[in-house]
């Protein structure tokens, strides 16, 4: 890959040189923020195709411009395969991203000012499961609920009784920092006995879904959102899945609702991920993240680092660091100089700030990608260990870089010309 950036610093040698330099940087570090991921070199080719050339207003046989025999294939394609992975009635893959999914999901099936009942941020929520500073809860009605405090874990009769009591029109489940399974089938129960929909965001374990090793949303939720670039293993993208019911009315939303032309490229990317994750060879992969990300939680936990709800059930972990004299921000500095890439993130019923939060987020989907197996995650874990211990102390910050950077050599990372 370093001889088709050279290429391009050829002709643009300030985007060329940012292009090595980011190269050399996901070559050389630990990356453990779980939403992100390393692709396969077919979905990067997609993602770099002939296909950003065209403009693709409208779906499939439904196009505003002439010239798109072969997107609609494309489209076709990813459509069928989703449907079959995840056992969906209907499919739109044209969501430029899973924010703008959720957004759109909204649009489709409420009125502003509705009722949402939502997790909230600090419990392990997102920003578009209403926020007070996003738009989801600017024009929504959001009741948010969290995790129990003693277990850290979802309480499903705390969310019976808030949905009886506000008796929301929609019921969302899912989350960007909870570690645990979730009950999806309890959660749409509770939806139709307050007459509400039920939708899910599986952005972060859609992989998991996808290889049989998380409770599936599927067939019974009426409205799921996944992005397709964490443990899917896919492009920058999103997908929503819908029960028939809604389909035109999600269709609509997405275009002409909220969106233009489709990122045709990344349609094509996602095809090819979903085809990937359709195989043999992905269900194993995705048994190996949760295998490290166990493994990675119970040695931090032998080293007397707190981990929210005490473990792991898929590729998540959230750091409790209130009693290593670190806090989140801080620790993220430092693991990053070392060359291990993490998140600060909010705790439940976290007393500090979230620009400066008592925990760290660590997932385990990218280094998996490389190869990395429970040995390494012992080893990880004791550098970030290390690491926080020796905040200050750049002597020991350096050798443990030095450790970093051989882990990251016997793993290497993207070795092919694309």
């Amino acid at each position: 890959m370093r001889k088709f950036y050279q290429k391009i610093k050829k002709e643009d040698p300030i985007v060329g040189d940012i292009l090595l330099k980011e190269l050399k940087r996901q070559q050389t570090t630990i990356e453990l923020i779980a939403s992100e991921n390393f692709v396969s070199e077919n979905v990067l080719r997609a993602s770099a195709s002939i296909l950003t050339n065209k403009y693709s207003e409208g779906y499939p046989k439904k196009r505003y411009y002439g010239g798109n025999e072969f997107i609609d294939q494309i489209e076709e394609l990813a459509i069928k395969r989703a449907k079959k992975l995840f056992g969906a009635e209907h499919v739109n893959v044209q969501p430029y991203s899973g924010s703008p999914a959720n957004i759109e999901v909204y649009s489709a099936v409420l009125k502003f000012g509705d009722t949402i009942l939502g997790m909230a941020l600090d419990q392990g929520g997102h920003l578009t499961h209403g926020h007070p500073v996003n738009f989801s809860g600017k024009a929504y009605n959001f009741v948010q609920y969290g995790v129990n405090k003693k277990t850290h874990k979802i309480d499903y009769e705390e969310i019976r009784k808030l949905a009886k009591k506000h008796k929301p029109k929609l019921i969302l489940s899912g989350a960007t920092a909870y570690s645990r399974k979730i009950d999806f089938k309890k959660i749409h129960k509770i939806a139709k006995e307050v007459g509400a929909i039920s939708m899910v965001d599986m952005a972060h374990i859609s992989g998991l879904v996808a290889a049989k090793l998380h409770p599936s949303p599927f067939p019974f939720t009426d409205i799921v959102t996944t992005t397709t670039h964490k443990t899917l293993r896919g492009p920058r993208g999103a997908i929503i899945f819908c029960k028939e019911e809604f389909a035109k009315q999600i269709d609509k939303a997405v275009f002409p609702g909220m969106q233009g032309g489709p990122h045709n490229q990344t349609t094509a990317a996602i095809a090819i991920a979903l085809g990937e994750a359709a195989k043999s060879s992905f269900r194993k992969y995705s048994k190996q993240i949760i295998k490290n990300a166990d493994c990675l939680s119970k040695e931090l936990l032998k080293k007397g680092i707190k981990i929210i709800s005490g473990g792991t059930d898929n590729h998540l972990i959230l750091v409790d660091l209130t009693n290593q004299n670190i806090s989140g921000k801080e620790a993220e500095k430092a693991l990053e100089e070392i060359g291990i890439i993490v998140n600060k993130n909010m705790v439940p019923y976290d007393k500090r700030s979230p620009f400066d939060p008592s925990g760290i987020r660590i997932g385990t989907a990218a280094i998996t990608s490389r190869g990395m197996k429970q040995i390494e995650m012992k080893i990880i874990a004791n550098l970030i260990f290390q690491t926080i211990q020796n905040k200050d102390n750049t002597t020991i910050k350096q050798k443990i870089k030095k450790d970093v950077k051989k882990i990251c050599k016997k793993f290497p990372l993207y070795k092919n010309e694309l």
